[in-house]
């Protein structure tokens, strides 16, 4: 009976939520538009369990992007900064103009929130790519997003 559950395990994918892990499951199929801007979020983003569409989905949200029912975005409450370079909302994590942007946007005494208010390290040499940075980055935007906000 073991080897029967074994070889079952073996043939049988696993459950999307168990593939991708249950937060990034729960953000992406069952409360999608319910995701809070919080630290346990930043540290998702980090911990990449959250996938690069959410990612770039909060930066937007926070930016003005709105998207109607089919698909179309509205750039309307966008500041003008950002909305005559990018009238739709840029990807993010492939873009790296969009990324530098971003990252100046972010006021200097804000810089440092990922390691000051989060105790974020950074990531080891060798373990990170342009993608991670990009992810990093976006998480210290969105932490500015928060102090300024007063979220």
């Amino acid at each position: 009976m073991g080897s029967a559950i074994a070889h079952s395990l073996n043939t049988n994918p696993l459950p999307r939520w168990l593939e991708d892990g249950l937060f990034a499951f729960l953000v992406r199929h069952i409360m999608p538009d319910l995701l809070p801007l919080s630290t346990e979020t930043i540290w998702a983003i980090l911990n990449e369990e959250i996938d690069d569409a959410t990612v770039n989905e909060l930066v937007w949200q926070c930016l003005g992007y709105r998207c109607d029912g089919d698909g179309n975005w509205n750039s309307a409450g966008v500041a003008a900064q950002w909305r005559e370079e990018y009238p739709q909302p840029p990807d993010f994590i492939e873009s790296r103009p969009a990324t530098v942007k971003l990252t100046r946007s972010i006021p200097q005494e804000n810089k440092q929130l990922l390691k000051e208010k989060l105790g974020f390290k950074g990531y080891k040499i060798g373990e990170f790519g342009p993608r991670q940075t990009r992810r990093a980055t976006a998480a210290n935007w969105l932490m500015s997003y928060m102090v300024e906000s007063g979220c």
